[in-house]
């Protein structure tokens, strides 16, 4: 791949036994490689099976691996993507209840919300509840919401140290 490149992570929170070959295969045909995932059981969902994998590619591979899983039942995960020259960073979130959230991130992960949205939400200073329902949208509280428990649960998962140092 010539030109500038990028790394992120596609966590998969919980899928389906039966969906975990079909994330692989979509996953491997955006990055372009055959992926296999180290599948482990999902405890915050019975039956359900969670995985990470981190990748690399040109600017964008963190989109197209958003749209090649969308809408996908009872799928739950998250993308990152890390900024490169000229290219913001991004997280994108999906739940089967939600659908798709994107945002666009800083260098630590932090999500930037845009000086419209704010603007838009300040439209509702005066009703604080609006106002903040407009902010938790901006920020995409409903999906940090429904995915913690799954991010939790994932906590004594294998890790993968992506450099070394020294």
């Amino acid at each position: 791949m010539a030109g500038p490149m990028t790394r992120g992570v596609l966590f998969v929170h919980s899928a389906p036994r039966a969906l975990c070959p079909h994330i692989e295969w979509a996953a491997g045909n955006v990055v372009g490689g055959r992926v296999a995932f180290d599948w482990t059981e999902q405890p915050a969902g019975p039956s359900f099976f969670r995985a990470e994998h981190s990748w690399q590619g040109e600017p964008g591979t963190g989109a197209r691996l958003a749209s090649a899983l969308r809408g996908w039942a009872h799928l739950r995960y998250e993308i990152t993507e890390e900024a490169s020259r000229g290219v913001d960073g991004s997280r994108w979130s999906h739940t089967p209840e939600l659908g798709i959230f994107h945002a666009a991130t800083d260098v630590h992960g932090n999500v930037v919300v845009p000086e419209d949205r704010i603007r838009a939400a300040l439209e509702h200073s005066a009703d604080p509840v609006r106002l903040r329902t407009e902010l938790d949208l901006a920020l995409g509280q409903a999906w940090d919401d429904e995915l913690e428990p799954f991010r939790y649960a994932g906590a004594g998962a294998p890790v993968r140290w992506l450099h070394r140092v020294g």
